[in-house]
């Protein structure tokens, strides 16, 4: 858990202490636990001041020093997600999922679907800033099929982030959803695409809800049939992701692949005090296993002896909640 009293400038510097000691390589002068305690029990407010206050004391920005040897080092990939601020981090993240090499469709699912539409704007803006771009376009340009449209709605619809949850209107768009799916030879996309670009997140999840109230199963049932083709199979992932993000996480650590270790830890950093808990749930009913238990067997075996500090890092984390 985050610590809630109030820490002083000398505990701030006290943890610059650590940190430096360790990336200077002087571990002979601290614990492996004072590392993993910076990490998991400092809020995104602390792990700021730490870098102010490091910066001040040794000149260095701590921010940029971890960025820069974060590929090959699971600890340092660890402490920038965790030091990063949210917004730009995952403008990162789909910056490289759409011109890191190959298109990562899930990593793009993952970020526009997970994180509150106002979060969402904030990614947006960032992206323009940093890559003097745009976010909606350059995805239309590098995705093809109905991932294209349902994402950049998905995107779009972030616009009205500010907007309260209406139940009366969530009613009315499941039944329109209703007709779009149901009503014809072939379903409705332009209107299912239509909704998904003006109703934000929280609005969606609530359509998802009364959907299932007036009709008696989920929308992703509906999006099952054959009529629905390709189509239907992408908006049910997507459609999947948003109402149940916890059982979209939890897949994406089952599956076998040679970014298994960085999901791993960007979900656990990520959905820290979020919903790692009912991740770490929906883990378990798949697989009988635990993800304390994934972290051990990715982490625990190496020799590397930075891992006894990831493996401390991550576990606190989900236990964390």
């Amino acid at each position: 858990m985050a610590t809630s009293f109030i820490r002083t400038p000398r505990q701030y510097e006290q943890d610059c202490h650590i940190l430096h000691s360790y990336f200077s390589g002087n571990v002979g002068a601290i614990s492996n636990k004072e590392v993993v305690g910076i990490f998991v029990n400092r809020d995104s407010n602390a792990l700021k001041l730490i870098r102010q206050t490091y910066s001040h004391w040794y000149g260095q920005d701590l921010l940029q020093f971890v960025s820069n040897v974060q590929r090959n080092n699971s600890f340092a990939r660890i402490a920038y997600l965790r030091m990063v601020e949210p917004y730009e981090r995952d403008a990162q993240l789909m910056r490289h999922s759409l011109f890191g090499g190959s298109l990562n469709l899930n990593t793009l699912i993952e970020v526009a679907c997970t994180r509150p539409s106002s979060e969402l704007l904030q990614i947006k803006h960032c992206y323009q800033t940093q890559y003097k771009s745009d976010l909606e376009k350059d995805l239309t340009m590098k995705i093809n099929g109905g991932f294209k449209e349902i994402l950049v709605a998905v995107l779009r619809s972030c616009r009205n982030y500010g907007s309260k949850v209406d139940m009366s209107l969530a009613m009315c768009d499941a039944k329109t959803l209703y007709e779009a799916l149901e009503s014809g030879k072939n379903i409705d996309q332009r209107t299912i695409i239509s909704v998904l670009s003006r109703r934000n997140n929280g609005q969606v999840r609530a359509i998802l809800s009364s959907y299932k109230q007036l009709y008696g199963h989920e929308l992703s049932k509906s999006v099952k049939r054959s009529k629905c083709g390709q189509f239907g199979k992408e908006l049910q992932v997507v459609i999947r992701c948003i109402q149940h993000p916890e059982k979209f996480f939890a897949k994406q650590l089952r599956m076998k692949n040679a970014d298994g270790r960085e999901i791993l830890i960007r979900t656990v950093v990520t959905r820290s005090r979020i919903d790692i808990k009912g991740i770490n749930k929906a883990f378990a009913t798949k697989t009988g296993s635990s993800l304390e238990n994934l972290v051990v067997r990715e982490f625990g075996s190496s020799k590397n002896k930075n891992n006894d500090i990831v493996v401390g890092i991550l576990v606190g984390l989900i236990k964390g909640g």
